[in-house]
């Protein structure tokens, strides 16, 4: 766990898991080898193992604390999922309500649940099973989920969908019903289905982030003068900032994904917001400042 402060925001970071999850430019197909080299001295051993050529990141939830409520910033894996799309995380068990206990949160002290898009490992603890039914795990929260996500992920909406054009992609659409059915589809009594922007409270809000799917989102924390953007998976590796035309395997639209981060990262170094990414492992967060038309790392946040 970690802990700063945003203003009268405070902020708790619970890893879930961390680890390598596969070779670097699978994850970042643009990237070139060459990046990944050339910043070796910092990417490693947090980002990237040079070692194995891999990928090395995290599912975690952030917890903030704002104006008396709980909070929670995505949910991570979740435990005893069927997961074929992605075998690393198949029947994940881990003591991440333990953790999340360490920090002070029991379940039933969540007022907020926000997920960020729906994605397998931004959803999982929504959900626990008990007695054989996948039932909420914060059973006072409210759950905010786009709208547009929910209804893009619905299996009923599946024929608005292009058909699979590989093996790989259609075993992702295959796991994206099964991520619906036992994380998302569960709460929905529970939620709020939101377009356009949600204001949470006086400090957080939300806004459509589109691109890595249709409806992600971000959240943004203003209070007092101290400012910070939580950009789901806008950006899976700090590469993506050094370049942010470099897109993830996991975007639903590469180009909106690309115009986007970058767009979102202009904002954050023009008025220095602190940028919070969904995966990044180690330092979890980092101001940024451009360089040229791209970005750089101005200072890491722990």
């Amino acid at each position: 766990m970690s802990d700063f402060r945003i203003g009268d925001v405070e902020v708790t970071r619970v890893v879930e898991w961390q680890g390598e999850i596969a070779p670097a430019r699978f994850i970042i197909p643009d990237s070139p080898a060459e990046i990944w080299r050339r910043n070796e001295s910092w990417l490693a051993p947090d980002h990237w193992r040079p070692e194995t050529d891999a990928y090395h990141g995290a599912a975690q939830t952030w917890v903030l604390r704002s104006e008396g409520k709980v909070v929670l910033v995505d949910t991570g894996v979740g435990n005893d999922r069927n997961r074929p799309q992605i075998p690393l995380f198949d029947h994940l068990r881990t003591d991440f309500l333990d953790r999340l206990a360490e920090a002070g949160v029991r379940p039933e002290d969540v007022d907020v649940v926000i997920n960020t898009h729906i994605h397998y490992d931004h959803v999982g603890w929504n959900t626990e099973s008990r007695d054989g039914e996948w039932v909420p795990t914060f059973p006072n929260a409210t759950y905010l989920i786009p709208k547009v996500d929910q209804e893009f992920f619905d299996p009923r909406n599946a024929h608005r969908r292009r058909a699979p054009r590989d093996d790989h992609e259609r075993r992702r659409q295959e796991g994206s019903r099964i991520v619906y059915a036992d994380s998302v589809a569960p709460v929905l009594g529970r939620a709020v289905l939101w377009s356009d922007g949600h204001r949470i409270d006086g400090n957080l809000s939300l806004e459509p982030a589109p691109g890595h799917t249709p409806g992600s989102s971000i959240v943004r924390v203003a209070s007092g003068s101290d400012r910070a953007v939580f950009v789901g998976d806008l950006v899976h590796s700090p590469v993506q900032i050094l370049e942010p035309d470099y897109g993830s395997c996991f975007c639903e639209d590469p180009a909106q994904a690309a115009a986007t981060r970058r767009r979102v990262l202009e904002r954050a170094a023009d008025t220095g917001e602190l940028v919070v990414p969904a995966h990044f492992a180690g330092a979890g967060a980092a101001e940024v400042r451009r360089d040229g038309s791209r970005f750089a790392i101005k200072r890491w946040a722990r």
